[in-house]
């Protein structure tokens, strides 16, 4: 039996996951569609992307815009002092 091509929807898919995006399904009332719609029109565009993604964060209060590193680095750790005890576990010190 021979093989089909891929349709144009799978080979656009593959693209767009190549190039970093994902399908997301949500469900919302009705009236909030249109909006749901331009925000995820805005987080697609790249010369929106940035400020919005950042004005959502900082509103919805996520936090996770640099993962784990941008989480230490925003922490107030000044003044702390930690040592490494033998059984390695990180303590706080004396």
């Amino acid at each position: 039996m021979a093989k089909t091509a891929p349709s144009a929807i799978t080979r656009r898919s593959k693209r767009r996951k190549r190039a970093g995006f994902v399908r997301v399904e949500v469900q919302v009332r009705m009236r909030d569609a249109g909006l749901i719609r331009e925000i995820a029109s805005a987080l697609r565009d790249p010369a929106r992307e940035a400020e919005m993604g950042t004005a959502l964060r900082e509103r919805l209060g996520t936090g996770r815009a640099g993962g784990f590193e941008a989480l230490l680095a925003a922490a107030p750790l000044e003044g702390l002092e930690f040592y490494l005890a033998r059984d390695w576990s990180l303590q706080s010190g004396p």
